[in-house]
């Protein structure tokens, strides 16, 4: 029985033949001090240990010493399964068993990339919803053929078993544990520490925040945090061309190569993870979300946000806070 408030050490389980790429992913954005860049403190930060059974090789290349050993899973409160290089060999039994046992200890437990394939090995993916790497659904699904494969998906959230996609997925996935865990606000901050890329569609990665380029010698460096900081006025691509001293398209194709998308795009889904901070963070009506967000009235916040996150702005905050509240009273996360 553990709490969402209790979530801290996270470990990352590694065998040969783990991939070095997902595992440092991980590593970073768990093992990375806490923000302190937010209004309030962050409370339950993440300890990051990494097990194996004793020194392990990634990919082939990488010799690397674990924290602990394999019992150390069951004692964790989120469990990280990095991708394993060769789907075609299956993942060792002590690896597959002590992950196993870490669910059943009550632990979280997220695979990154083909991770999901030592998930389904344990039994945890059974009668499941889950993705993995595009370019290997089919053998997970032809192999495990107990699992719901979706391979048009980003991440998939059960709860206490997670899957992700290839590489940047496994980013999404991570970002989006953050924000379960600790709101929107840090996981920005996280986000926008780590730089990496915008919102991206499909499944849930509506729920990925986008950040604000830290790129302070680029032409935008300093229009998109001018913008992100008047996002309760209304702005036009004038505004900002104007406010960056160029042509509006001049300004589109610095924005393009960025950011990935336009500059009202841009704008756009920087009102709606606003509108998540404040319908996470406060009790202000949509109405005055709206307001403060620029998107004017209730109604065309609500379709923009629907159409962005897939639920509506009330739905997502008893969503959200419901997450919080389960978390306090301490259900069987399994």
């Amino acid at each position: 029985m553990r709490t969402l408030p209790d979530v801290s050490t996270v470990a990352i389980a590694v065998a040969d033949g783990i991939l070095h790429f997902e595992l440092a992913l991980a590593h970073e954005i768990f093992g990375s001090p806490a923000p302190t860049s937010v209004p309030t403190s962050v409370e339950h930060w993440y300890d990051v240990i990494v097990c194996g059974a004793g020194p392990v090789r990634a990919d082939g290349r990488f010799l690397l010493e674990p924290d602990g050993g394999l019992d150390r899973l069951a004692d964790a409160d989120t469990v990280i399964v990095p991708g394993w290089a060769d789907v075609d060999t299956a993942p060792p039994a002590d690896l597959v068993d002590a992950v196993r046992a870490a669910h059943e200890a009550g632990a979280r437990v997220a695979s990154l990339c083909t991770g999901a394939f030592v998930l389904a090995a344990a039994g945890l993916l059974d009668g499941r919803r889950a993705t993995t790497h595009w370019a290997h659904t089919e053998a997970l699904a032809e192999r495990y053929p107990e699992v719901e494969v979706d391979p048009d998906v980003l991440y998939v959230d059960n709860g206490s078993v997670l899957t992700s996609a290839g590489k940047a997925a496994a980013m999404d996935l991570s970002l989006h544990m953050i924000r379960l865990d600790h709101g929107s606000t840090v996981a920005n901050t996280i986000a926008r520490r780590l730089v990496v890329a915008p919102h991206r569609p499909g499944g849930q990665a509506q729920f990925v925040a986008t950040p604000v380029p830290e790129q302070p010698d680029h032409p935008l460096g300093e229009l998109l945090g001018w913008a992100a900081g008047r996002l309760d006025r209304p702005l036009t691509v004038e505004d900002l061309a104007r406010r960056a001293n160029m042509s509006s398209r001049h300004l589109g194709r610095h924005f393009r190569s960025v950011t990935g998308t336009t500059p009202l795009q841009w704008l756009l889904i920087q009102r709606i993870h606003r509108a998540q901070e404040l319908l996470e963070t406060t009790d202000d009506s949509v109405d005055a979300v709206a307001e403060a967000t620029g998107m004017g009235t209730a109604a065309t916040l609500r379709r923009h946000f629907n159409r962005t996150v897939g639920v509506p702005p009330d739905a997502y905050r008893r969503t959200f806070h419901r997450r919080r509240a389960d978390g306090e009273s301490a259900p069987d996360r399994r």
